[in-house]
């Protein structure tokens, strides 16, 4: 995390220049010094204020993840319709925001799920992000099924749209957002069906 101080448009800059150098040549190619090239800046400022190279991943990453959270929460918001499938379908719609699948962001993500297995400040954000995914899910599916059934779902669920997220993210062509999302939403149908919830699935009628 960057130290107290640090002027939120000089963060951005260099969040995105993160996300940039990643892109452009991957994490472990992304040093301080092509990192700060790239926001215009003096490596000494990235050391100073995030520690170095995982320091600054560290905020990049926490930065998509509060934009995950905005995306999904502004769709719920504006909801009219408040019923389980609406909010879970506003749930897989903000999972595939623009903020996540462009290919800085999804490269980003990438970087992140494979340095969360050896760094522990990164698993505690990926183990975050995924309570909360799959809390937010099995709490809608519990008001419409059972406890255990609605564990269950939500389970699926979550490893749908993380898979779809990850097949498209490593596809030479990027991310097909519209496709994986239809993909998710088909599958949620599905699973309200499964579970006896014909009444709530927008797409009975046609699978």
């Amino acid at each position: 995390m960057p130290k107290v101080g640090m002027e939120p448009i000089r963060r951005q800059q260099l969040i995105k220049a993160t996300m940039a150098a990643i892109d452009e040549v991957g994490l472990a190619e992304a040093t301080v010094m092509r990192i700060a090239r790239h926001a215009g800046v003096s490596a000494g400022i990235i050391s100073h204020y995030f520690g170095g190279k995982d320091g600054l991943l560290e905020a990049t990453m926490r930065q998509i993840l509060t934009d995950l959270s905005h995306a999904v929460a502004a769709r719920r918001h504006a909801l009219e319709d408040d019923s389980p499938r609406a909010h879970i379908g506003a749930i897989i719609e903000g999972n595939f925001d623009r903020t996540q699948v462009t290919d800085p962001a999804a490269k980003t993500w990438l970087a992140f799920w494979a340095s969360s297995m050896h760094k522990p400040a990164l698993q505690r954000l990926q183990n975050v992000n995924d309570r909360r995914l799959y809390a937010n899910l099995c709490h809608q599916f519990k008001r419409v099924m059972p406890r255990a059934d609605a564990r269950n779902a939500a389970r699926g669920l979550a490893a749908m749209i993380d898979g779809l997220w990850l097949r498209g993210a490593l596809t030479p062509d990027g991310l097909d957002a519209p496709e994986a999302r239809h993909l998710a939403h088909t599958y949620l149908d599905q699973l309200l069906i499964h579970y006896g919830c014909q009444q709530f699935a927008s797409t009975a009628e046609t699978l």
